[in-house]
């Protein structure tokens, strides 16, 4: 039955529908906030925990359906959780499995801003947060209480780039009953498989490779188990966790090319690396596949390849005043944080204030190689180094 509108209803209004049996690699863009229901029966059947149906645009559309399906795959997990940053991931993790009383042990070279979110809880939540040495191993198992409900690990840790052993922490933790985090963001879930290793989330900071083009910020929450997924569920609801269609879009886009991009990021980072290894102004090379790299045999062991991020320790005789010097006579190197896309990044740290267990001297500098070639970035760095004089 046709109903007579006037112009302005029909301006909100529309009979029109679009044929069915378009297709194209580009998957549609779902843009929404309410979502529409059949009848009142669909609306009751639905379950936004279950993701049978949608229900309201926070908890998902087509769009962000697809995009989680994909990255759970990527990771050889089940269950995959959008949020709207790496960090917002983290909190997500966090507020699912700990409460007042519970303890909490992150590795002592964890991504910053997970570090300030543990001081957080400790300090207003009743939380313990405690921090441990990255290569630790089976030795966690010592510091394991009864109150223990989550153990954080970083592989490798994304400035001083040791790398853990996974598998001897994950079985120290599970003989305990302690879920073990995994923030892969570092292999893009291309080099490492966590799963494997024994983690039970995996996190990702899909603002770095998956995007690829450093201009989106978001992240992802990826298990196997289906009771751990439902009190992640639970968290991210709570906490109002959703992404725009138009960044899962993004994000969904740069996935075809993913892999060659990381490739090419791994071959530029690891032929810089060996030049910057034999410049007298360096004493130690930070990156996963060489010897210099806390780790480096287990990465041997663990990991598929590297992506484009690497530290460098200046030899002691540079002040803090001579490596700045350097990185602001850099070109092609621009001074910001994040890494993953295609332009080369470039960031001093002070890490002695960062690390209480820190003894190294010199100045650490962390790299993200990006897409240029190599070589120039070679002439930029050997150029720039003269600013060190």
């Amino acid at each position: 039955m046709t109903i007579k509108k006037s112009p302005q209803t029909a301006l909100v209004h529309t009979d029109y529908q679009a044929p069915e049996g378009f297709a194209a690699f580009p998957g549609a863009i779902h843009h929404a906030s309410t979502v529409l229901f059949k009848n009142v029966a669909a609306m009751r059947s639905g379950d936004w925990k279950e993701k049978n149906a949608y229900t309201y645009g926070l908890h998902g559309t087509p769009t962000t359906f697809t995009l989680e399906a994909r990255l759970a795959e990527i990771e050889d997990g089940k269950y995959c959780l959008l949020a709207p940053s790496g960090l917002a991931a983290i909190a997500m993790v966090d507020f699912a499995l700990l409460k007042s009383g519970d303890d909490l042990l992150l590795p002592d070279n964890v991504y910053n801003p997970n570090r300030e979110l543990g001081r957080w809880l400790s300090a207003d939540y009743g939380i313990t947060a405690r921090y441990y040495d990255p290569l630790i191993g089976e030795g966690i198992a010592a510091l394991i209480q009864p109150n223990t409900k989550l153990i954080w690990t970083e592989a490798p840790g994304s400035v001083s780039m040791e790398v853990p052993d996974l598998p001897a922490i994950c079985k120290a933790a599970h003989e305990r009953g302690v879920v073990v985090a995994l923030d892969n963001t570092w292999s893009a879930g291309l080099a490492l498989r966590g799963f494997e290793l024994g983690v039970d989330i995996i996190m990702q900071a899909l603002t770095k490779y998956q995007s690829g083009g450093s201009d989106v910020l978001m992240g992802a929450v990826i298990t196997r188990d289906p009771a751990l997924h439902e009190k992640l569920s639970l968290s991210h609801m709570r906490l109002g966790m959703g992404v725009g269609a138009d960044d899962a879009y993004l994000v969904s886009r740069g996935l075809p090319t993913m892999r060659l991009r990381f490739d090419a990021h791994d071959a530029a980072a690891r032929k810089l690396a060996a030049w910057l290894q034999a410049r007298p102004e360096i004493t130690k090379v930070l990156h996963p596949a060489f010897t210099d790299c806390p780790g480096h045999e287990i990465w041997k062991r663990d990991f598929s390849g590297a992506g484009g991020l690497f530290s460098v320790l200046f030899d002691e005789r540079y002040t803090e005043e001579q490596t700045d010097r350097f990185i602001d006579a850099l070109k092609f190197f621009k001074i910001g944080y994040s890494w993953g896309g295609a332009n080369s990044l470039v960031m001093p740290y002070r890490i002695q204030h960062m690390r209480k267990d820190w003894h190294d001297k010199g100045i650490l500098v962390r790299f993200n190689v990006g897409l240029e070639d190599v070589n120039d970035l070679i002439a930029d760095i050997e150029r720039a180094l003269g600013a060190l004089q």
